[in-house]
This record gives C-alpha cells, structure tokens and sequence, in this order.
C-alpha cells in the first residue's frame, strides 16, 4: 500500500529538520546539511562546528555510538541516503579492486572478476558477511598494493589525456568559429570597400570608362580573394599542429605491476613471466665455425711437399692460405662418414622389387 499525502509531507518536514538541535529549514533558509560516511546521519554545520570542533566525538544521534571526526563531514549528493551509502560502498571497493582486462587470461575470466566485484559490493550495502568481506577486501588491498597503485596511475593518466584532448577539441573549435567571424568580417569589409571605390571612380570618370574601371574591381576581389585562402592554409596548418601535439602522450601507457599474493581472492589473472636477459648476437645460431664432428684443424701439417710452400714469397704474394687447403682435403677426406652404404643398398633393393612393370632395356640392362 503506498504512503498516504500526509505521510509524504510529515517525512519531507523529517528532512528538513536537525536531528539533534531540531532547528527547521522552514525558519533558517541558510542552514545547511552534512553528513558522516561513518554512519550517514544527517545533521546541521552549526551542530557540526559546536561539537566535532574540538576533537574526534560520538555521534550524537539516539543508538549511534561511532566516533565521527569533522574533516569527514561532506554535503549529501544524492536525495536518499541509501543511494549516497551505496555510490561510496562502490567508490571504495572499485578504488581496490581496479584489475583491467588486459590483466586477465580470457574475457570469461574479466567478467567472472567483474561479478564477483559486484557481489562484493552487493555483500557490503546489504550487511551480508560484512565482516569477512572487509578481511578479505583488507588483506587483497595489502597483498597487491603494487599492482592497485600502478592501475590508478594508468586511469590518472587516461583521465588526463582524455581531458587534453577535450581541451584540444574545444580549442580547434574555438578557433574555427574565430576563423569563420573574422573570414566573413573581412569578405562583408572588402565587398563594401570595393563597391565605394567603383562607385568612386564612376563618378570621378568619364562614360566610356564604366567597363574598364568594372573589369579593374573584379581583378582586385580576385587577388584579395586568393590572399584570404592562404590564410585559411595557414590556420589549418596551425590547428593540425595543434592536433598532433601530444599524439604520442595519449598512445603511452604505463605498465600495471601483477602481484601474485592476491590470487586466493580474484582467480583468472595472468601468470608473470620474468623474461629472460637477452644474449649476445650469435652469427652462426650457436654452431662453432671450423669445428667438424670426425676432426679439429690444425694450423699446419707435416708434409715435404707442403713445407717448401709454406716459405714461398710468391705463393704468400698472393694472399693463398694454406689452412684453406688442409680444411677442403679433410672435408673432402670425412665427408662419407656418415653414409651407411649397407642401408642405403638394402632400401635400394626393396624400392626395385616393387617396381613390376619395367621397361625392356631396363630388363636387358639387369640381365
């Protein structure tokens, strides 16, 4: 059953008056309501300056025993009471638990994070395990104190680069609309002058110079006409200037820091890897150069025909090496080493009994 008229209007006059000094708007247009988020009972700043003036102080409402301290003490936003209780139960828990959806492994994971916010703040305004609830809330905001900071700086920097670029909307604006007066003061301030100029020189004139002094004007619009294109340019190219001022200000980001001491409480983040030190540039992709599995070079051999060489100006004239020449021979000396001939010939032999329909040469050829 809906309350009454008279119901209405009793509780609209409860509103209007102080709990504690009882003093009525309806007599002191002037006076002014505050409340406490310690307890939310509303009353005036006279009542509030005569009694938490001096110090932290019970609240004076009947059945309220909480400590309330003035500097807490903040004009009521919204008309219910309820609705104030439950924007700053949601400003708190939010301020805490701001994991973004980057930080998650699938978007499943952000939204089961985002219901479990929810059912957090829906526990703390309904008085559901408020006990355990605030625990929990504590000790997750004192294990992942890192990541909760880096996350605010990053809403505080994407509230500053979006209030920048507002502001450098408005000016673009601003100087659009400018541009535009000042454009059609200009066109509105020629046309006449140009026009009590003809007329001048008409009357000045003789008769047959009429076309003339007409061709004369319209030569001198077109020139004036040009020079104001050009700067319009130039106002674009100082409003484009303006625009990509701090570009690269709204791309940057700063790195929220993961704790893992919060996992018990908010399930689905993403594990931190700690990447590895990068190695130095390695060429050959970690294979040693003139390193063979069957022999180690050696920078010279023993050998008669080879030592007489070795000395020869005209052979060392030419920048010949003869560490080239003993790395090809071994090359050359161990490159059948790991073939298996027995293998390859047995394989041979089963690949040759498939065949069934042979050519004749190759039939003769076998023979």
């Amino acid at each position: 059953m809906p309350p009454s008229r008279d119901a209405m209007v009793h509780r609209g006059d409860e509103d209007e008056v102080c709990p504690v000094c009882k003093s009525s708007r309806y007599l002191n247009p002037d006076m002014r309501f505050l409340i406490n988020p310690e307890c939310y009972h509303k009353m005036c700043e006279s009542c509030v300056d005569r009694i938490f003036s001096s110090g932290p102080a019970n609240c004076p409402v009947a059945g309220c025993h909480k400590t309330l301290r003035k500097n807490r003490f903040r004009k009521q936003t919204f008309e219910d009471i309820n609705v104030e209780r439950e924007v700053d139960i949601r400003r708190r828990v939010m301020l805490v638990l701001n994991r973004r959806e980057e930080e998650f492994d699938s978007k499943r994971d952000y939204d089961n994070f985002l219901e479990q916010r929810e059912d957090i703040i829906s526990n703390l305004v309904h008085g559901v395990d408020v006990a355990k609830t605030e625990a929990d809330l504590q000790r997750y905001a004192s294990d992942n104190m890192r990541s909760i900071r880096a996350n605010q700086a990053l809403e505080e920097q994407e509230a500053s680069s979006f209030q920048e670029r507002q502001n450098q909307e408005q000016e673009l604006a601003r100087m659009r609309r400018q541009a535009a007066r000042e454009e059609y003061e200009n066109e509105r301030r020629e046309l006449l002058a140009g026009r009590e100029d003809v007329l001048a020189r008409l009357a000045a004139g003789r008769p047959g110079d009429a076309a003339a002094i007409a061709r004369e004007g319209q030569k001198v619009l077109l020139k004036k006409s040009s020079a104001r294109r050009s700067e319009e340019d130039r106002i674009r190219q100082k409003q484009a200037a303006l625009r990509g001022t701090d570009t690269k200000k709204s791309g940057q980001a700063v790195a929220s820091a993961v704790d893992m001491g919060g996992s018990s409480l908010i399930k689905g983040l993403r594990k931190i890897k700690t990447p590895e030190p990068e190695k130095p540039y390695d060429p050959f992709g970690g294979m040693v150069p003139n390193k063979r599995d069957y022999y180690t070079l050696q920078d010279s051999y023993p050998s008669s025909y080879l030592d007489p060489i070795r000395q020869d100006t005209r052979v060392l004239a030419g920048g010949y090496d003869l560490r080239e020449y003993y790395s090809r021979t071994l090359l050359e000396a161990f490159a059948g080493l790991g073939c298996f001939i027995d293998e390859e010939v047995s394989k041979r032999g089963i690949s040759s009994s498939l065949n069934v329909g042979k050519p004749v040469a190759t039939q003769s050829a076998s023979q």
